[in-house]
């Protein structure tokens, strides 16, 4: 098992080995395996770069993200120039369809609306977050569920047993309504992330409580 003092070590060299990071302004702190990441980047995308690039190190159990966005001057815009780049952003997006919404107020773009699947709902986040003078964004938008509970946990189930990266028999899921909850262990973070994303791809999927718990085995 590693220490927080070799997680600390082995998060900074995955953040200085990402190159999209200006990493020198990040600072890292770990306790009982959750990693806490302090400091500023230049925009939401260097963000959110930073926490995945903390979840793929080995040993990681959780990531708490505090970084804020300093936005340059180079880069600054008012929110309705904001606004009408986040609204083409997503008029172009194939994926994104035309219920989805958004609002901008001091930086921070909020989507929201209804869409029928999870991917979708990513998809609109994915066209904003790497656009100039965004500082954060909320992505409000729901999934309509069309499917049974049971057909839902069984569709995840039966991913999970054809995926190569997770051990369906350590996990389990449950689906009331849409929201699906996933309990039992995982090896690694990365492993807990595919068991979630396997859980959000599954058609009806609204919600997904994911309770899996890191354990070396």
């Amino acid at each position: 098992m590693k220490t927080d003092m070799d997680l600390q070590r082995d998060v900074a060299a995955e953040l200085n080995w990402e190159p999209r990071l200006k990493e020198e302004e990040i600072g890292i702190a770990v306790h009982n395996g959750v990693v806490t990441l302090t400091g500023s980047v230049p925009d939401y995308a260097q963000r959110r770069i930073a926490a995945k690039a903390a979840e793929r190190v080995a040993g990681v159990r959780a990531v708490a993200q505090e970084l804020t966005v300093k936005v340059p001057d180079a880069f600054r815009r008012s929110d309705t120039d904001l606004a009408h780049q986040v609204v083409n952003a997503l008029s172009w997006d194939i994926e994104v369809p035309g219920t989805v919404k958004a609002k901008v107020e001091g930086g921070w773009v909020t989507l929201d609306g209804e869409v029928e699947w999870q991917y979708q709902r990513n998809a609109a986040e994915r066209a904003v977050r790497y656009l100039a003078g965004v500082k954060g964004v909320a992505n409000l938008v729901t999934v309509k569920p069309h499917a049974s509970p049971h057909d839902v946990a069984q569709r995840i189930k039966a991913a999970l047993h054809r995926s190569a990266e997770a051990d369906a028999k350590k996990v389990q899921v449950t689906a009331v309504d849409g929201k699906v909850v996933l309990t039992g262990t995982v090896r690694s973070w990365p492993e807990r992330v595919d068991v979630e994303r396997a859980a959000w791809s599954a058609s009806g999927v609204t919600a997904v409580d994911d309770r899996l718990a890191v354990v070396a085995w």
